[in-house]
């Protein structure tokens, strides 16, 4: 089932794909516009991977709070799908990139000024340079 667009989303909080937003709103609607007797509304919530949940609106399923919260999840859950989560992703990693580069360069400046006040040799200084320049890419 990796892969398959259908997949439950993963349990990690890696962000997951349109696709699976746009199945659990479906199913959220399901369980606020079904007129069976028996309370179906929380399905959403066990295809989420929240299984408490989804035992609590089916607990209350004999009122009407499910069936409103699963209406509002629905809404909630389709606009969510149309965001680009992965773009947010692109960008947390970005930062981290920066962050790396930015110790990366401090490390060199300070390598720098240990090589000229002298305290380290010119062959250390081009070995750690270089150490620290394929940390880099």
């Amino acid at each position: 089932m990796v892969g398959h667009p259908t997949a439950p989303p993963p349990v990690s909080g890696k962000a997951q794909s349109p696709q699976q937003w746009k199945i659990a709103a479906a199913l959220a609607f399901a369980g606020a516009l079904s007129p069976l007797p028996i309370p179906v509304s929380g399905l959403h919530k066990f295809y989420l991977r929240q299984p408490v949940w989804g035992g609590i609106y089916l607990l209350l399923g004999w009122t009407g709070i499910p069936r409103i919260a699963c209406a509002v999840e629905g809404v909630w859950l389709l606009v969510r799908s149309q965001n680009d989560t992965p773009a947010r992703d692109t960008v947390y990693e970005s930062v981290a990139v920066s962050e790396q580069t930015q110790a990366i360069a401090t490390a060199l400046r300070e390598l720098e000024k240990l090589r000229q006040e002298g305290l380290i040799s010119e062959q250390e200084f081009e070995q750690n340079r270089r150490t620290l320049l394929t940390k880099l890419s």
